[in-house]
């Protein structure tokens, strides 16, 4: 017998563990190299980061903020934080999508190029979203938009059928809602 007829026979699963979105806020020295390491961590295993940012968050105590979101299993992203927070730089490490709510934000510069009913509806569109437009010519926008990556991923949709010509986006900015920091 093959294993795979074994393990259909013994009903053994073969699914692989679930794979959710998470969001990671490393605090870490403000120091040369330290981004480098943090996402030399990742790539050295395997794991892909889908947002990074990054800013100095205390000139006083030199500590920077790193924001991470990565995909994977619980087990997976347990790893990842047990690793981060091994490295001597790293100050604190905080699963914001497990340890409490949270509130989560990207910036977006959308620029959609289009004449006629296009622009009419790229900002109907806009409108709804609550999107800016930051730049007008005859014959471009240039819309901000402010939101969960949803939001964002859902008005990059809507625009691309408009005449969307380029995208710039911060990465996700996020901190757990309530009194407490980290």
């Amino acid at each position: 017998m093959t294993q795979e007829s074994l393990d259909i026979v013994y009903d053994i699963a073969q699914e692989k563990p679930l794979e959710e979105r998470h969001i990671l806020a490393v605090l870490v020295d403000n120091e040369f190299g330290v981004l480098n390491r943090v996402v030399g961590l990742f790539s050295s295993r395997g794991y892909n980061i889908e947002s990074l940012t990054v800013a100095e968050v205390d000139v006083k105590k030199h500590l920077s903020r790193i924001t991470i979101v990565t995909r994977g299993s619980a087990r997976k992203v347990a790893h990842i934080i047990a690793l981060l927070e091994r490295m001597v730089p790293v100050h604190k490490v905080h699963d914001l999508t497990t340890e409490s709510p949270f509130v989560e934000r990207e910036l977006a510069l959308v620029k959609v190029v289009g004449k006629g009913e296009e622009r009419v509806e790229a900002l109907r569109i806009a409108d709804i979203f609550r999107a800016k437009p930051v730049d007008t010519t005859i014959e471009s926008f240039v819309f901000e938009i402010t939101g969960t990556s949803e939001k964002v991923n859902s008005f990059i949709d809507l625009m691309r059928p408009l005449g969307l010509t380029e995208v710039c986006r911060t990465g996700v900015a996020s901190v757990a809602r309530g009194k407490k920091g980290i």
